[in-house]
């Protein structure tokens, strides 16, 4: 099994269209407002109208799409001691159930993180199953990051 993990382009946004498409819906049961090909079309455009603030990645087992990863990067208010600060956010990170635990998600973050040499500081909203992965990948909790979420 060949994994390669290497930064999305235009042209993979189809297949990171798809990988979204089969975690919600595929795998779990997302009742989608669009049919697939619509929410393909418009992932699509979506990915080429968002290329300057969210980047992806793409895992590769043997040449087929098994995995992404996003890293939002955005700027933050200017500060007097400096004027120009940017973070992260890791977003929508997903392994095909057929190839987890294979280490795919560790090369995934790597190459995130990598990307997001410079900034600030980069932060994952992460589900229950995915928190030791992140804790590998160097990520920890932080006292000051607090959350409220519309009702």
């Amino acid at each position: 099994m060949e994994v390669t993990v290497r930064r999305g382009t235009a042209e993979d946004a189809p297949a990171l269209a798809r990988l979204r498409w089969q975690w919600e819906v595929d795998e779990h049961g997302a009742t989608p407002d669009l049919d697939e090909a619509t929410y393909l079309e418009n992932f699509t455009r979506w990915a080429a109208a968002h290329r300057a603030t969210h980047v992806p990645f793409v895992a590769e087992v043997d040449g087929v799409p098994a995995g992404m990863a996003w890293l939002m990067v955005s700027d933050r208010v200017p500060a007097a001691t400096r004027m120009h600060r940017r973070f992260g956010d890791v977003q929508s990170v997903y392994v095909v159930p057929e190839h987890r635990n294979a280490g795919i998600g560790a090369k995934l973050m790597a190459a995130v993180l990598r990307e997001a040499g410079g900034l600030e500081f980069v932060t994952v909203h992460s589900s229950a199953r995915a928190i030791s992965m992140y804790r590998r990948a160097g990520f920890g909790h932080s006292a000051r990051w607090l959350e409220v979420r519309s009702p």
